[in-house]
């Protein structure tokens, strides 16, 4: 009876253990699976492609970069104007202002490296990569000065454009972009896609409604999200998503966008909207008005993306701005030819005011040389009276 006892005792123990060893085996071949994906997604690169018609790829040290460049404007001819998105971002979050501001100047939209149509290497996201590229570009396009408009992440771009290549920088504007690494940034879903093993897996799996939802944080609330930046982010490789993040808070890490721009000295424009979700738009706006000169716009009801959601008041912003950068060059120009022309005058006046000088001392020095003469003559004259 003990005996039967034990045996059964068994063939329960072994009815237990078995389906712990198949549900083990389903986790380690689970686990296998989110390693290979982690390392298959690490690695992933992507060629640069044309993904608008009217753009073009541009080659760089780095690859190609789809660019799209509006030429000439219709009229008008001022500075003009280099746009830089923000983080999952790509040259079409710029559809609604490059109608707005081609009017008046050529305006070029640039994808990043990683993002939309341009190359997508396995490494090499830092700030100031991405703003070398950028400079690289503006050479290819002939652009020697411009304005640069970055927004979010872009924002950083542009200022480290102008730290690297000031000559090609005439003004900055930033829109939304957070000061420096204590404005907090993404929640949920968006900052989980950075945590090792977990945002592979979710990258690979996530459906389209998940990353609405995260990319609907770029926006006011209840802004509905079109498509076109869901697959925006599907274009990218999770090397290019994972390590532009990292690499841009290295950069204010090390130091903040206020003290960056403030050594910069160019004329600036910083502009937030309202609502936005990922920063507090009135603290981020009071920290950078310590930056001696700049001018700020706060657009309500804009979120996080003020050029899509208030296309017309970001445009005009940037307009006056640009305008202004224009004139103060003018009146410049101006000043410093009138300034020219004062000189030259009073060079010409010192010019004769010496000529004369030059005039009397040659009479006085002929009028010595003739009364010496006279002199002379008479002493002459006198000894040969008294011989």
């Amino acid at each position: 009876m003990a005996r039967a006892s034990r045996g059964s005792g068994r063939g329960g123990g072994d009815r237990i253990r078995r389906p712990l060893k198949i549900l083990l085996g389903i986790l380690a071949v689970l686990l296998i699976l989110v390693l290979l994906n982690a390392f298959a997604l690490d690695n992933e690169t992507g060629s640069a492609e044309l993904t608008i018609p009217e753009a073009q790829l541009v080659e760089t040290t780095s690859g190609q970069l789809q660019v799209l460049d509006t030429g000439g404007p219709a009229t008008g001819g001022g500075l003009p104007v280099v746009l830089v998105h923000g983080s999952a971002g790509a040259i079409n979050w710029w559809d609604e202002l490059v109608p707005l501001l081609e009017r008046d100047r050529r305006v070029i939209a640039v994808d990043m490296l990683g993002y939309g149509g341009s190359n997508k290497p396995d490494s090499d996201y830092s700030i100031e990569t991405q703003a070398n590229l950028i400079a690289q570009v503006m050479a290819k396009l002939d652009v020697s000065r411009a304005v640069i408009v970055g927004h979010s992440l872009g924002g950083k771009v542009v200022t480290s454009l102008a730290e690297q290549s000031p000559d090609l920088v005439a003004g900055i504007a930033v829109i939304d972009t957070a000061p420096d690494n204590s404005f907090g940034g993404l929640t949920g879903g968006a900052r989980a896609t950075k945590v090792p093993l977990v945002g592979q897996a979710l990258w690979r799996i996530a459906p389209d409604f998940m990353v609405r939802r995260n990319v609907a944080q770029g926006f006011a609330p209840g802004f509905d999200v079109p498509q076109k930046y869901v697959d925006d982010v599907r274009a990218m490789t999770y090397p290019a998503y994972k390590e532009s993040a990292a690499r841009s808070d290295d950069y204010t890490g090390e130091k903040g966008l206020v003290e960056r721009l403030t050594e910069i000295a160019k004329p600036l424009l910083v502009i937030f909207g309202e609502r936005d979700q990922i920063y507090d738009a009135r603290e981020a706006l009071s920290t950078y008005a310590a930056i001696p000169g700049v001018q700020t716009l706060l657009i309500p009801g804009s979120g996080h993306s003020p050029q899509v959601e208030a296309p017309e008041k970001t445009a005009d912003a940037i307009t006056s701005f640009a305008n202004g950068i224009e004139a103060r060059e003018r009146a410049a120009a101006r000043a410093e030819a009138e300034a020219k022309a004062k000189e030259r005058t009073k060079a010409r006046a010192r010019a004769k005011a010496r000529a004369r000088a030059k005039a009397r001392a040659r009479a006085r020095a002929k009028a010595k040389t003739r009364a010496k003469a006279r002199a002379q003559a008479r002493a002459k004259a006198k000894n040969k009276a008294r011989t």
